[in-house]
């Protein structure tokens, strides 16, 4: 069903959203400073292209770094390249997917599509640390994170 659903899902909506994300991803990496967010784009794009079977998490769900002055410096670096791109492409990508999302769900067939883009819609306006990763990866994340919660406030 993955299989269908992201071929379907290329066709209708997902070869004009990454390509969008690919331009704007190119766009930053020629100005040198936007690499950062060039990461974050190519992760969008490949979400955007096949979006059916896998999730966005945060990069500190995935490596559990405890808070300390180099995860707060990037922290902050990402917060100023999450702004950055907030105030160039986010907000026309966001509105990119509202729009497309809203047009699926008027039909009954395309609303797993309009689903897609309305999530979609929600990490496109504060890219940077995400990552795509499949659907069991991200199971296993918010397990790891439940667990170490639980035991955080157990102790």
């Amino acid at each position: 069903m993955r299989t269908a659903g992201n071929v379907l899902w290329f066709v209708l909506f997902g070869w004009h959203i990454a390509l969008t994300w690919l331009v704007a991803g190119l766009i930053f990496a020629i100005t040198i400073i936007g690499l950062p967010l060039t990461r974050s784009a190519l992760e969008m794009a490949k979400m955007s292209a096949f979006p059916f079977g896998k999730e966005i998490v945060h990069i500190r769900d995935i490596d559990q770094k405890e808070l300390s002055p180099k995860t707060m410096m990037t922290g902050t670096v990402g917060f100023i390249f999450n702004l950055l791109w907030a105030v160039t492409f986010g907000i026309l990508l966001f509105f990119y997917y509202i729009l497309a999302g809203v047009l699926a769900c008027l039909t009954i067939l395309l609303i797993p599509f309009g689903l897609q883009c309305f999530k979609l819609a929600a990490i496109s306006i504060w890219p940077v640390g995400r990552r795509v990763v499949s659907n069991e990866v991200a199971g296993l994340v918010r397990y790891d994170k439940a667990a170490a919660y639980i035991a955080k406030h157990r102790s």
